[in-house]
């Protein structure tokens, strides 16, 4: 067969600048930077109006954190979102920025400080605070050049902070303006504590983790009077101030109402009935701390019990007596020991597994402790953010994700909002004398001589702004009036329920019922290969740049999106990192042979084209119509599979190959035409996917000279392909399906007996009246067929798509092993279907197994005949020897 030339010549070959191997460190950094430079990522809120917006605010990243998978993966959906809807026309924003993160910056800092022999009470506060925008500006946003090396295309001249002025003038309004309308107040009430932060914790900052402990039951009172409880934290007993149980039980009817003796302490409590205690569980009844568990605060609220603390903000006994000074851990097996020798103990269970909330920052067990603390009152907030979910101004995905998120803001408890830090946005709240309060806002000053709260907002006060904040809320900027609400929400379903429903809440609130986002787009957690949870104990954590620097942005993005299931988790490994670094290797050489061979997108395509080239055309308008459709529907994963196996299978191994017999003969013009317009409506589908290697080759295809009809200088701007209905062609899909239905059989044949892939065999094709006798150059090429020769002799046969191939194994096979290998396949295949045929057969078995079974071996059967009769005629054909 003649090959396509490599000759220079008019409309043939070409030079190509491409190398030969494509190595992503030399190509990612310049594209990166030549991108920012020239503003492509820059949205323009004064652009044309006929530019529909699309807008997303990056979910803010700590400033102490650091690149890793989920963040790969969150920030993998955005871009390709964002590219997506760029070359689609639209007037994108996508916003960076940081969290100040309260604790976990004052953490970091604390710990350089103590490096010096010096603290933070050292310093004071304000040089403390100093210290750590001088810690923010020298080590802090490490996040944001990860983002670069990842290819995060965000609008950096608007990137935000979120202690920055513009959003602490949002966070002083949005306080003020609560403030006012009776939703924040002041209490105390139990909260979660840190014993080493010395602060107060959110939910969402407290991971909990079941531990063993022991479960001991302890006698209060006795004689009638006696009642046994059981607690896993019997150093809090010393604060007890009642014994509950249910007030339907019989057991402790007669109790109800008394006063019983509590152990250790000298003092009687109260045995009260209430609805939270479970009389199945345990001893039927427990013992009620409110100052020390949230559950016991709730009862002691709804039976006006004393809130008696035991412990201070270090967790160290504070109750008078024995155990005074002694730490909770230290106190926990004393006061046991002390409860034994009064003979009090009935009963110890360890080891005893039971959930234990810490504090994420520090991995401290959190303690609940009633505290004075500043609180915003949810329930109307709450119910807003229901209510905008349900009435479908914004539209969580997948839709079974949205009873979570229900379970969540119909049961919302008052927030506590107020940190004990000195790093965050200080509480605008002043005092003065005989307990005036003043809250003033923007700009107001507060009185002479008041005193500012000492307290520090919550960071997810001012991160639940975010979505507004960043477009310059509270002013009416043309960003703002632009840009929001933002089209989507990318975020992991974790923190469904504390980030994603406080910008809920505070976006309605703030924006006259206007929602934050048009749609809440969940995605899962990364996880092993396994399916396990990714934890520097399991010794599976994956660093994303160890990725990128081994197989580049385009492959960890590409392997991460691959595995993107709306909802679902991510599973990964590195060898499928590999496999896609393999995959964009695969673009890359295709690339580079239909430049070499003068593929290129200048001119109109071809009025008549080859079968071949309808039919490659053909599938690129259903693919094009796929994958809108899944990246419609955040399903990244199938739009990469479909974009995988439309590369790779169809493009790569089908029709370059077929082309390759075009590019020699009268249609190779045309055929160099339509190469160039499959590469290039390919490459500008996969650029959301895979941005770096795709704008290296779309260059070198679309923006050579002499001329470019793309309409762009890069594929970050080039329009998005659109489906073209005239361009379906059924009939050469149906042609071109048989084509590769031949081939496959074929070279399931040669592998049946004994050819290797690559090795060239002498064969005669028998066509009849297949159209496929139109494709026999590409046949033959395809399946490595040589014409035949001086002294041809056909030693085996098969007959597929109705034509007759005939080969020439004679010297390529050992004939003695193959037919012994044939033969061994043919006993196993005789095997099975005696097997088969016996059960079913029998009538017992029939009658009890499940229809699933039956069908199953019916199926077994009928591929073990199948396979008898192939194997049958393979040994048949062989030849005699």
């Amino acid at each position: 067969m003649t090959q396509p030339s490599t000759e220079r010549g008019q409309g043939a070959a070409a030079d190509v600048d491409l190398p030969t191997q494509y190595r992503p460190a030399d190509v990612e950094g310049r594209l990166y930077e030549r991108w920012v430079s020239e503003g492509l990522f820059t949205a323009d809120p004064g652009r044309a109006a006929d530019r529909p917006p699309f807008s997303i605010v990056i979910p803010p990243p700590n400033v102490t954190g650091s690149l890793h998978m989920g963040h790969a993966l969150d920030h993998s959906i955005q871009d390709t979102l964002v590219r997506w809807h760029r070359m689609r026309g639209h007037e994108t924003l996508w916003l960076p920025g940081m969290d100040h993160a309260g604790i976990a910056t004052q953490n970091v800092v604390e710990r350089e400080l103590a490096k010096e022999g010096v603290s933070r009470h050292d310093l004071g506060r304000e040089a403390f605070t100093e210290r750590v925008w001088q810690w923010k500006a020298e080590s802090g946003g490490r996040i944001l050049g990860q983002m670069r090396r990842l290819g995060d295309s965000v609008d950096w001249t608007r990137e935000a902070f979120t202690m920055d002025d513009a959003r602490a003038a949002s966070v002083q309004t949005i306080f003020k303006r609560l403030f006012d309308d009776g939703l924040i107040y002041r209490a105390e009430r139990i909260i979660n504590w840190c014993p080493r932060c010395l602060t107060a914790l959110s939910d969402i900052e407290v991971e909990h983790e079941d531990v063993e402990g022991e479960l001991v039951s302890i006698r209060y009172g006795s004689g009638e009077d006696e009642i046994v409880v059981a607690t896993t934290r019997a150093e809090t007993m010393l604060g007890d101030t009642a014994v509950a149980v249910h007030p339907g039980g019989a057991r402790y009817a007669h109790l109800i109402g008394r006063e019983i003796e509590l152990p250790l302490t000298g003092r009687r409590i109260p045995v009260v009935a209430d609805e939270h205690v479970d009389p199945e569980f345990g001893t039927g009844a427990v013992k009620v701390t409110p100052a020390h568990d949230p559950n016991d605060f709730e009862i002691g609220r709804r039976h006006s019990l004393r809130s008696l603390s035991v412990m201070d903000e270090r967790g160290v006994v504070t109750a008078s007596g024995p155990f005074e000074g002694l730490d909770r851990f230290e106190a926990r097996p004393a006061v046991v020991a002390a409860l034994r020798e009064q003979g009090r103990i009935v009963k110890e269970v360890r080891p005893f597994a039971h959930s234990v909330g810490h504090c994420q920052r520090c991995a401290t067990v959190v303690e609940p402790r009633v505290s004075l603390q500043w609180f915003v009152k949810v329930e109307s907030l709450a119910r807003a953010a229901g209510d905008a979910v349900r009435d479908g101004r914004v539209t969580i995905h997948p839709p079974e994700m949205a009873a979570r998120y229900f379970e969540w803001v119909d049961n919302m408890h008052d927030w506590c909002i107020s940190r004990q830090l000195w790093w965050g946005h200080r509480i605008p709240v002043w005092y003065g004398p005989d307990g005036a309060v003043v809250c003033p806002g923007p700009g107001e000053e507060p009185p002479a001589g008041w005193t500012q709260d000492t307290d520090v907002l919550d960071t997810w006060f001012s991160s639940a702004l975010w979505p507004f904040s960043t477009l310059g809320w509270p002013d009416e900027t043309p960003e703002l009036k632009r840009f929001y609400p933002t089209s989507v929400l990318v975020t992991g379903y974790d923190i469904l329920f504390f980030w994603v429903a406080r910008m809920m809440m505070f976006g309605l609130y703030a924006m006259d019922g206007v929602q934050p986002f048009d749609t809440i787009a969940l995605h899962g957690m990364v996880r092993d290969q396994f399916g396990k949870k990714m934890s520097k104990s399991f010794g599976n954590v994956i660093d994303p740049l160890d990725w990128i620097d081994a197989y580049g942005a385009d492959a960890t993005r590409f392997t991460l999106l691959r595995g993107a299931n709306p909802g679902g988790d991510v599973p990964v490994a590195e060898q499928w990192a590999q496999g896609s670094r393999n995959f964009c290797n695969k673009l890359w050489n295709a690339t580079r042979f239909a430049l070499i061979n003068g593929a290129h997108v200048r001119g109109e395509m071809p009025a008549e084209v080859s079968t071949v080239d309808a039919w490659i055309l053909s599938r690129l308008q259903s693919v094009i119509a796929e994958v809108n459709s899944y990246l419609e529907a955040y399903d990244f994963a199938k739009a990469c599979e479909t974009l995988y196996h439309f590369a790779w299978d169809e493009v790569c191994d089908w029709y370059v190959e077929l082309a390759k017999v075009q590019l020699a003969d009268e249609r190779a013009e045309s055929t160099r035409r339509v190469l160039g317009e499959v590469l290039d409506k390919l490459l500008r589908l996969l650029h959301p996917v895979i941005p770096f290697v795709t704008e290296e080759l779309w260059t070198a295809l679309c923006t050579a000279p002499p001329e470019s009809t793309s309409g762009a200088g890069t594929v970050v701007t080039a329009p998005w392909p659109s489906a073209e209905p005239a361009r379906t062609d059924r009939d050469a899909e149906a042609v071109i399906e048989s084509l590769q239905r031949l081939v496959t059989e074929v070279r399931r044949f040669r592998a049946d007996q004994g050819l290797k892939p690559g090795q060239k065999v002498a064969a005669t094709l028998e066509w009849g009246t297949s159209p496929l006798s139109a494709h026999e150059e590409g046949v033959r090429s395809l399946l490595r067929l040589t014409e035949p020769g001086a002294g041809f002799s056909a030693t085996a046969s098969l007959p597929a798509e109705g034509v007759t191939v005939r080969l020439d194994t004679a010297g390529a096979i050992d004939v003695a092993a193959e037919r012994k290998r044939l033969e061994k396949d043919l006993a196993a295949a005789r095997k099975e279907v005696e097997q088969a045929t016996r059960k079913l057969g029998n009538e017992a078995f029939m009658a009890k197994a499940p229809e699933a079974v039956v069908a199953k071996n019916r199926q077994r059967l009928a591929q073990a005949e199948a396979d008898i009769s192939r194997l049958e005629s393979q040994l048949t054909a062989l030849p005699a020897g």
